[in-house]
C-alpha cells in the first residue's frame, strides 16, 4: 500500500489545492449579484412603493452601451488563480515559480478584462415628450423596443425612472 501524499491520476496535494481555490473563485464569482438596468426589474427594496406615472410620446430612440461602473474584483482573483495554476505547470524550480507569478499576472489581467466585458449591456436613450410639455432622456436595457411616435409611460419615483409601453 502506498503511503504517499501523492493523489490520484499523479497529482500532488499542492496541485490540488490549486484547483479547489480555483474553483472557490469561479464559485464567488458566480454567485455576485447582476444589476439590470432593465425596465421590467424591480429590486426588492423597490416594490411596494408609490410611483409617479406620467404619459407622454417617444421622439426619439438611439442605442448606447450601459457599463457597470464598478467591478467586483472577481474576475481579477479567477483570473489570477488560474493563470497561477497554469503557470504552475511549467518548468522547475525558480522557472516554475517566475512561471506561476506571471500566469497569475497575466491571468489577473485577462479576468479584469472578462469582467469588465460582462459588465455591459446593450441599452437604448429613450426621448420621451411629456403630455405636460416637458423632454426627459431615459436610458435603459434594451429588454423592450420603443419606436418614434409611440405613447409611453414615464415611471418615477422611489428608485430608477423608467419608460414602459402603453
Amino acid at each position: 500500500m502506498n503511503t504517499s501524499l501523492a493523489m490520484k491520476g499523479g497529482q500532488s496535494p499542492r496541485r490540488m489545492l490549486a484547483v479547489l481555490a480555483v474553483v472557490g473563485s469561479l464559485s464567488v464569482l458566480a454567485g455576485c449579484a447582476h444589476q439590470s438596468a432593465s425596465s421590467s426589474v424591480y429590486t426588492y427594496g423597490q416594490a411596494q412603493r408609490e410611483q409617479i406615472v406620467r404619459l407622454g410620446t417617444v421622439e426619439a430612440v438611439r442605442n448606447v452601451v450601459i457599463q457597470n461602473d464598478r467591478t467586483s474584483g472577481g474576475g481579477t482573483l479567477a483570473g489570477a488563480a488560474l493563470g497561477g495554476v497554469a503557470g504552475s505547470a511549467i518548468g522547475g524550480g525558480r522557472g516554475q515559480i517566475l512561471a506561476t507569478i506571471g500566469g497569475g499576472l497575466l491571468g489577473a489581467m485577462a479576468g479584469d478584462k472578462v469582467e469588465h466585458q460582462m459588465g455591459k449591456a446593450s441599452g437604448l436613450e429613450i426621448t420621451v415628450r411629456l403630455d405636460n410639455g416637458e423632454t426627459r432622456v431615459i436610458a435603459q436595457e434594451a429588454d423592450v423596443p420603443f419606436s418614434v411616435g409611440q405613447r409611453v409611460r414615464v415611471v418615477s419615483g422611489g428608485g430608477p425612472t423608467r419608460v414602459t409601453p402603453m
